[in-house]
């Protein structure tokens, strides 16, 4: 009993003297390599996520990322080890493959968010500051992230675009000013000049309104019932209906003020007496 025993003891002894002797190479290179790749797998984890935050990318976004390349660094590293035992590593490198396939594909709408964001930074089509319109909506660019741009509008909203509906859209770019067309029309027997001067002056006398490029006034058309005084000029985007609410209201006075007249639809009217039979 006991002479069995000793001789499986032998066995299992000899056993592990042989896998020293044949692997004892690869056992010690496995190791190190393992060690080595740890530690980068942890650098480089580290070092993506503070590049993820200093881009102020989402905190939670960040670490998932980061874990994301650190775990298969690390899974690169133990297909390396199993390697140097001769095991064959070909099926691991498939599954890998078609792991990180799959992710990228479940995240590809998150991350063409990313890739249209790293386009932006590059290209700089606005900047912050920049009165910006795009899908039918306009504000003044507040801050631009990674995945998304924000614009503010003068009502306080905040309006939040998925920088990957911005990159390949058609973009208005005003930079920090918006321009405002209006007209008033004035009946055909006023004096057009001094309308457009009048016009001219309320413009200049409002401190809001932006001076390069200068104001704009002309005659647009003639109408049925008079003639169209058009008048352009540009204002900061927030102060956009405060100085539109102004200007117009000026220009108004300044017309009732100076007896110009604003006609209003009319039609003539012209009654025959029928002829008596």
């Amino acid at each position: 009993m006991i002479t069995d025993e000793l001789a499986d003891l032998s066995k299992f002894y000899t056993l592990i003297i042989d896998f020293f002797v044949n692997y004892s190479f690869q056992v010690i290179g496995a190791i190190i390599i393992l060690i080595i790749g740890l530690i980068v797998a942890r650098w480089v984890g580290k070092l993506i996520l503070n590049i993820c935050l200093r881009n102020k990318v989402d905190v939670t976004l960040s670490n998932f990322i980061s874990s994301t390349v650190k775990l298969l660094l690390i899974a690169m590293v133990a297909i390396i080890c199993l390697g140097k035992f001769g095991i064959s590593v070909a099926p691991f490198i498939a599954a890998i493959g078609a792991i990180s396939l799959s992710i990228g594909l479940a995240l590809q709408g998150v991350f063409s968010n990313y890739g249209a964001g790293f386009t932006i930074i590059l290209t700089r089509p606005f900047v912050v500051g920049n009165t910006l319109r795009c899908n039918d909506v306009c504000g003044v660019v507040e801050e631009i992230r990674l995945a998304y741009t924000q614009l503010s509008t003068e009502d306080g909203e905040i309006i939040t675009i998925p920088n990957k509906h911005i990159v390949g859209e058609v973009l208005i770019n005003s930079f920090e000013n918006t321009i405002v067309e209006a007209s008033i029309g004035i009946s055909y027997s006023a004096n057009s000049d001094q309308a457009i001067a009048l016009i001219c002056k309320q413009l200049q006398a409002n401190p809001g309104i932006v001076k390069e490029p200068a104001p704009q006034v002309g005659i647009a058309s003639f109408g049925d019932s008079g003639v169209d005084i058009a008048y352009r000029y540009w204002v900061p985007t927030k102060q956009l209906f405060e100085l539109q609410f102004q200007v117009n209201g000026a220009v108004y006075k300044a017309f009732n003020d100076a007896g110009i007249e604003i006609p209003f639809p009319q039609r003539e009217v012209t009654l025959k007496k029928a002829e008596a039979a």
